[in-house]
């Protein structure tokens, strides 16, 4: 009997830890000092417009820009996607309110299960509300998965050097 509550101890324990690893990405403060890698925008007709329409500028840390100059990541590498709302006034597109923080953070021992990247989004101009969690790995790696060749990255650095 105690072996069996153990057991199922070690189990929820397990269920716990794995939950708080797939949610310990941490907010990247600082990142608009970053690198900017590039900028784009998703408008209404694209079929990532429900989830992630809008103004995307997008940011990497010096172990990131390394990655994208190399083609392959290292551990703390970070690459940050703000996505923001995309006004329209007359013939010009302007930055709305922040929809939110995307994050991939790279250690390839904590996120093995999905590509060595951590996955977390920070709501609104929040750096504590995580938009992802848990979930991590269907709501982020399941479209990053046919990206291993480039190690599950989509973006590319505007003025690479390979």
């Amino acid at each position: 009997m105690k072996s069996m509550i153990r057991i199922g101890l070690l189990g929820s324990l397990l269920s716990v830890t794995s939950a708080a690893i797939a949610s310990d990405v941490p907010f990247p403060n600082g990142y608009r000092d970053w690198h900017h890698v590039k900028s784009m925008v998703i408008e209404d007709g694209h079929p990532l417009f429900g989830a992630f329409g809008g103004i995307h500028h997008l940011y990497a840390n010096k172990k990131a820009l390394e990655g994208y100059q190399h083609g392959k990541f290292s551990d703390r590498s970070v690459i940050v996607f703000d996505l923001l709302e995309a006004n329209h006034a007359g013939n010009a597109v302007t930055e709305g309110v922040r929809k939110v923080v995307g994050v991939m953070h790279k250690d390839r021992k904590k996120y093995a299960e999905t590509g060595g990247w951590g996955f977390e989004g920070f709501a609104g101009d929040s750096k504590t509300q995580r938009a992802v969690g848990k979930d991590a790995k269907t709501a982020c790696f399941s479209c990053h998965e046919p990206h291993q060749d480039s190690d599950y990255v989509f973006s590319n650095l505007r003025d690479a050097k390979k």
